[in-house]
């Protein structure tokens, strides 16, 4: 019998997830409670960086984030409010910001991205149509110091096939990218990496699930599951419920309160990025790059380029703070060549990262049932991870086996 599966969520996670289960011959069913591919599966920078392999929380990170935490206008943004589960996840995260976590985090992250670039081929091999662009992310630093220190760091992608380049210092690094600004006083260049443009990466998908048969439900909320000892075997809808021999919640941000409906916990909490576009863009960029000191994504994709940056926790919510869009377009004028300190016709938006308290993603079967799985909690990584995680999660639904890659992912480990 075709199982019948159930993924909650209608994000990048979800959506390849889906597209993984149907492969293996699964009857697929996506709920979402807006519409497929919204919120932070669009807004995001759309890289696919294996490179960035490393966690959120790092040695050194306590210190930075106490002096940003309290500046609405900062990379990092704490609005308070007493909320005592953000102030334990707080304190788990600040626990997670040393030398041992980051480098298991690290690694643990780094063996699932193996396969990140060969999975996409995969995506287009198989006829998902999406913008992609293989120019490289051009790090690029005002502090020469900063620039030693991060290369340092990333000596140990070594071990997991990725090549660490060497430094591009004044001039060279602005003929690699003539739109960087004369306060760039050098940078580094990872050739092999990729972006897309995220929203058509989702749209793609949806035309493709739907065309083989997969039915996606939008503007749909999950209201609770019906259970039979330790197995889910309806999931409960504002109106109507469906069969499952399978559910799995990928619902981002979200995941937290669909969780709680079958009664597991799971430590996830917003973290929202703002992005800008600039439709066409003031002067043309070639690579990917990233601000460093102002922690700012820039991406070219046809047409615009979009700004994307900044953690600012305040819970779930879609407000645009004025001064953290207009600290996105500082960083711009300060890395990028004539580029304007204003807004002018740039369009703001902002999305929900889910955030775990170790950096790492929350990937398999939920405590106390046999049918019920997650995966969420991909921070800045769900465009890159997406595919290898729907990969791996629908192994686990499949066969009932957890592969030893996303043992370091198990939401039983909080």
């Amino acid at each position: 019998m075709t199982e019948r599966i159930v993924v909650v969520g209608g994000g990048v996670i979800g959506l390849c997830a889906a597209f993984a289960l149907e492969r293996r011959g699964c009857r697929v069913t996506v709920v979402t409670a807006g519409e497929p591919g919204e919120g932070a599966s669009a807004v995001n920078a759309g890289w696919i960086v294996p490179s960035l392999s490393e966690p959120v929380p790092a040695p050194g990170l306590v210190r930075t984030s106490l002096r940003w935490m309290g500046r609405s206008d900062s990379p990092l943004y704490i609005q308070p409010r007493p909320n005592p589960e953000l102030l334990r996840w707080l304190v788990a995260f600040w626990r997670h910001c040393n030398a041992r976590a980051y480098a298991a985090g690290l690694a643990a992250t780094a063996e699932l991205n193996r396969r990140s670039f060969a999975l996409y081929d995969e995506l287009t091999a198989a006829g998902v149509r999406f913008e992609q662009h293989r120019t490289g992310v051009l790090f690029a630093y005002v502090s020469p110091a900063a620039l030693e220190h991060d290369l340092r760091a990333m000596e140990p992608l070594r071990q997991f096939g990725m090549d660490v380049p060497s430094p591009v210092w004044g001039d060279d690094v602005r003929e690699l990218e003539p739109a960087l600004g004369d306060a760039i006083t050098g940078g580094f260049w990872f050739s092999q990496e990729r972006h897309i443009r995220p929203d058509t990466l989702t749209a793609g998908l949806v035309e493709h699930l739907t065309a083989r048969g997969v039915e996606i439900r939008s503007r749909t909320r999950v209201t609770g599951f019906d259970r039979v000892n330790d197995r889910i075997t309806n999931v409960r809808l504002e109106r109507g419920r469906l069969e499952a021999d399978a559910v799995l919640i990928a619902a981002g941000s979200w995941t937290p309160r669909v969780a709680r409906l079958a009664g597991v916990r799971v430590p996830i909490q917003p973290g929202k990025g703002y992005c800008l576009d600039y439709a066409p863009p003031p002067f043309p960029v070639r690579h990917a790059l990233y601000l460093h000191e102002a922690r700012v994504a820039v991406t070219p994709l046809d047409g615009l380029t979009r700004l994307a940056g900044t953690m600012e926790f305040s819970g779930i919510n879609d407000r645009i703070r004025p001064e953290r869009v207009a600290a996105i377009a500082r960083a711009g004028a300060t890395g990028l060549r004539n580029w304007p300190t204003d807004l002018g016709t740039a369009r703001a938006g902002s999305g929900m990262r889910p955030m775990t308290p170790d950096g790492l993603p929350v990937i398999g079967p939920l405590k106390g049932y046999r049918n019920l799985t997650v995966a969420s909690g991909h921070a800045m990584l769900g465009v890159t991870l997406a595919p290898a995680t729907g990969e791996a999660i629908a192994e686990v639904i499949t066969t009932g086996r957890t592969p030893d890659i996303l043992r370091p992912f198990d939401p039983g480990r909080f």
